[in-house]
């Protein structure tokens, strides 16, 4: 079986891969890079896309192995797209949901009114071959939503719980994990990945 690295230490963002991988029955063995030693690169592009493809390189280099990343992030269009690629530390610590959601909800009470709050989800996806792949796979998915004023559910991770699903008439953390995957920006990307490959 071959073996891919997850450029990711994310435990919420790993378990919906490996759903995802074992779905699309690739043969492909995900081994995320923590369980390798590999710490996380340095994000300093100003896109999903250049952020995914610095993972990605970064850990094909230290694992030698052909290597998938994904960057992903809320965006708000009221706030300027933000938090953006910003989205994971966007209160000041890498991570920190609570503190997270806690912010964007901050931020959005001068816009609050009867209209709701319009922000979608973006995932970049970015596989290379090896670390010096002039040719990367990039997948794109975007999952529009709005905005709820207050936290809903209890699955998922990171903004799920404000992210309303107009279609559905639940927040993403109110979805099992495969109605989540069914029609999210990752399962969105993930799919278009598969294509390509």
């Amino acid at each position: 079986m071959k073996q891919w690295v997850l450029a990711s230490n994310n435990k919420g963002k790993l378990a919906e891969f490996q759903a995802l991988f074992d779905q699309a029955n690739l043969g492909v063995q995900i081994i995320n890079q923590g369980s390798l030693g590999i710490d996380d690169a340095i994000e300093d592009g100003l896109s999903f896309v250049e952020n995914a493809i610095i993972k990605a390189r970064h850990a094909s280099a230290a694992s030698g192995l052909p290597a998938i990343a994904d960057d992903s992030g809320l965006c708000v269009p009221v706030l300027g797209n933000a938090p953006g690629i910003y989205s994971a530390r966007y209160a000041g610590t890498h991570g920190d949901d609570q503190a997270n959601n806690e912010k964007l909800l901050a931020e959005l009470r001068p816009y609050r009114g009867d209209a709701p709050i319009a922000g979608f989800f973006v995932c970049v996806l970015a596989m290379v071959r090896h670390a010096d792949d002039p040719l990367p796979l990039i997948a794109i998915g975007k999952w529009q939503g709005e905005i709820l004023d207050a936290p809903r559910g209890e699955h998922g991770f990171g903004y799920d719980p404000l992210f309303w699903v107009n279609e559905l008439g639940k927040s993403s953390a109110e979805l099992e994990k495969s109605a989540k995957n069914a029609i999210s920006h990752r399962g969105q990307a993930m799919a278009q990945l598969l294509a390509q490959l």
